[in-house]
């Protein structure tokens, strides 16, 4: 099964060679990384780690325009027709407030905010390449607080995996690459970003219940009135960790006609119903302008998982909580 993977790995990447490639870069010619690419249909893709993209009007036939932003860049409206290899984007007002201006110094202590996890397969979260979750950590003290590390929980397979027949029990490999952002606290919803560096991360089959993910050296500081952290689906990695050019979604015949269906990427994320507070956001990102909206019942239709309780995604964090002066 794993050389499967690999050999799917080698066919999308041969595949997509013959697709026009694109870069997306700055003003002073370095690339943006991770820069998002929207169909306006409800769809799209991102661009990798060197901003290259790759966009084929095969695969999205009825795509005539690309709309592309970037944190810290204007957006941009594009034709597919004769796309340009090279797309310069040009870097907006930076609106990061400078809240430190030195680090702080001194002792201090970690504040733990323990990950909630289970085993149960079925209740949990399918990442798809269009969907972003947030969990809201409130501020409750005026100290200074640094972000410290994340506690992932994740699911990589079924609990009964191994109990299955002998030629299906391994865990079947994969790679998936993350990104997470971090936001200002807007009137209950995320606001603007606490920082402009990509920060990413890639979890795969060999991964632990809980994956542990350091931030320290990111310099983020917790904001009076709380942040949002959130993990975004970037898509599958190839055996050195870049991401491939696979397709995000899948055609499905229906009376109604074709539709597109995103592509479910794994690790599962395991919902709790353990944490009182409703402080789990989910969004759309390429639909909707990629609004924010709280995880219940009354904002989001036909979830099994809120059938069963389960509002939460049980992000864990450790803080560096610095004594007053």
């Amino acid at each position: 099964m794993k050389n499967l993977f690999y050999i799917f790995c080698f066919i999308c990447a041969s595949f997509f060679s013959e697709a026009q490639n694109t870069t997306i870069i700055s003003e002073i010619e370095e690339p943006v990384s991770y820069a998002t690419i929207s169909f306006g249909n409800g769809n799209g893709l991102f661009a990798d780690d060197l901003g290259k993209f790759h966009f084929t009007q095969k695969l999205y036939k009825d795509i005539d325009s690309l709309y592309i932003s970037a944190i810290g860049f204007n957006d941009l409206k594009l034709a597919t027709h004769n796309l340009p290899p090279t797309i310069t984007m040009k870097s907006s007002i930076n609106t990061l407030d400078e809240v430190f201006l030195t680090k702080p110094k001194g002792k201090f202590k970690i504040d733990k905010i323990k990950p909630t996890v289970h085993e149960d397969y079925y209740k949990c979260w399918l990442p798809t390449i269009e969907s972003e979750i947030a969990v809201y950590f409130p501020n409750n003290s005026n100290k200074t607080k640094r972000l410290s590390s994340l506690q992932i929980p994740i699911k990589v397979e079924a609990k009964d995996w191994d109990k299955r027949k002998r030629k299906s029990s391994k865990k079947r490999p994969f790679s998936t690459l993350f990104k997470v952002n971090f936001y200002k606290n807007n009137n209950g919803l995320p606001g603007d970003v606490l920082t402009y560096e990509n920060i990413v991360f890639i979890a795969n089959e060999k991964n632990d219940k809980i994956l542990e993910f350091d931030i320290t050296e990111n310099d983020i500081y917790m904001p009076k009135n709380g942040l949002f952290i959130s993990l975004q689906v970037l898509g599958y990695t190839d055996a050195k960790g870049k991401l491939l050019p696979n397709k995000k979604y899948q055609e499905i015949k229906t009376k109604r006609g074709i539709v597109k269906v995103s592509t479910t990427f794994r690790p599962l994320l395991p919902f709790t119903d353990e944490i009182s507070e409703k402080r789990t956001f989910v969004r759309r990102i390429f639909l909707n302008g990629g609004q924010w909206t709280l995880f219940d019942k009354q904002n989001v239709e036909k979830s099994n998982l809120l059938k069963a309780g389960l509002n939460n995604y049980g992000l864990g964090l450790n803080l560096e909580v610095y004594k007053e002066d």
